[in-house]
């Protein structure tokens, strides 16, 4: 295991989000990777890019607790992830990347995001928080506006890593 793969993991068990070691066919959305009821599949061995786990977790994070149970599930919402979770997803694990000091490129790879990780890195770097007021709705996270009323530290710092 890496030291970015240790970190991540290490990072998700902190904060209580499990994580289940399984073989997974050839067919999930990101290889080596699927989420399921309140967790996140791990295939090591076709895991390509260990921040796609950050990614993957910050679905997990952003959708409500009783929703995360049934992720995977036949009662899940056909229409989830929404694109406000898509971005909220991202943004979370920018302030994930962020929080565990590792490279966005990272998480932000070359072979994902549709082509547009250089331009979400650009845009974060430039504090350009696309999906913020999202994360603030949810509880995550506060606008430095926001933070500065509540005497409280502003995102990429998070209030809280699960949404309730």
């Amino acid at each position: 295991m890496t030291a970015e793969l240790h970190k991540i993991i290490a990072f998700l068990e902190e904060i209580e989000l499990k994580t289940i070691e399984k073989e997974l066919n050839d067919d999930t959305f990101l290889p080596g990777l699927e989420l399921g009821p309140d967790c996140l599949y791990i295939d090591y061995s076709k895991l390509q890019y260990p921040g796609d786990i950050l990614h993957e977790a910050g679905h997990l994070a952003v959708t409500s607790a009783s929703e995360r149970k049934l992720i995977g599930t036949d009662a899940m919402a056909k229409e989830w992830p929404s694109q406000g979770d898509e971005i909220g997803a991202m943004l979370w694990s920018y302030a994930a990347a962020n929080h565990l000091e590792l490279p966005l490129e990272v998480v932000f790879h070359k072979n994902g995001y549709k082509g547009n990780s250089d331009w979400l890195i650009e845009n974060y770097s430039q504090k350009n928080f696309i999906g913020l007021p999202f994360l603030e709705w949810a509880g995550l996270a506060l606008s430095a506006e926001r933070a500065e009323k509540n005497n409280r530290k502003a995102f990429p710092v998070m209030q809280k890593w699960l949404r309730d």
